[in-house]
């Protein structure tokens, strides 16, 4: 069952040091769900993917970030759940915290559900519970239908660890690479340099 919580999140964090949302203020309901991506310089640069299910950003790491060519299987590793606020979060997390280093916002936009049985669409916390997820993602650097399938239960008190998989569709294209071509946030068009200089000013 999908755990709608921020006790994780909040237990990880020092936010009277770090300027990460603490999740208490209101967030406006969206007609769509919201998804996001965030560039995360910490111990190893990763990108943070996020889509929202019950309230919260349920949240993976994935070391090589998404790809647009549907044979590509990128890793992505269950992270804890993260306030809506969290979406729009650019800025420096202090050494010392849990995450530090510089995160951007480096894609964000809606996404729909994709998965259907009896031609009725399977709400998103089963979607999550049954390990199979698959979404059609409106951003401006990624888009078109990606699956974040799970590929066993936990073992050693380590969470599963799940793939996320670009879909065959229109928007597939192995020619691209986003990861590589596309370097700045989409909130302020600044790259991970300029946000931890800006930051530090």
């Amino acid at each position: 069952m999908v755990k709608n919580n921020l006790k994780e999140y909040k237990e990880r964090r020092d936010l009277k040091k770090s300027s990460e949302p603490s999740g208490k203020e209101k967030k406006e309901k969206l007609k769509h769900p919201v998804f996001v991506i965030q560039k995360h310089d910490a111990s190893h640069l990763h990108y943070d993917f996020r889509i929202e299910i019950d309230g919260v950003l349920k949240s993976w790491a994935v070391p090589k970030g998404p790809s647009t060519d549907p044979k590509e299987k990128r890793l992505a590793a269950p992270t804890d759940d993260h306030p809506m606020q969290y979406a729009t979060f650019e800025g420096i997390i202090p050494e010392g915290n849990y995450g530090a280093g510089t995160v951007m916002v480096w894609d964000l936009g809606t996404y729909e559900n994709l998965r259907k049985e009896d031609n009725k669409e399977i709400p998103m916390e089963k979607c999550y519970d049954q390990g199979k997820i698959e979404i059609d993602i409106k951003g401006e650097k990624i888009y078109g239908g990606y699956a974040l399938i799970r590929t066993g239960m936990k073992q050693d008190g380590n969470k599963a660890k799940w793939l996320l998989i670009k879909m065959k569709d229109d928007a597939a294209d192995a020619r691209r690479n986003p990861i590589s071509t596309e370097n700045k946030s989409v909130l302020t068009n600044r790259t991970l340099e300029e946000i931890e200089k800006e930051s530090k000013d």
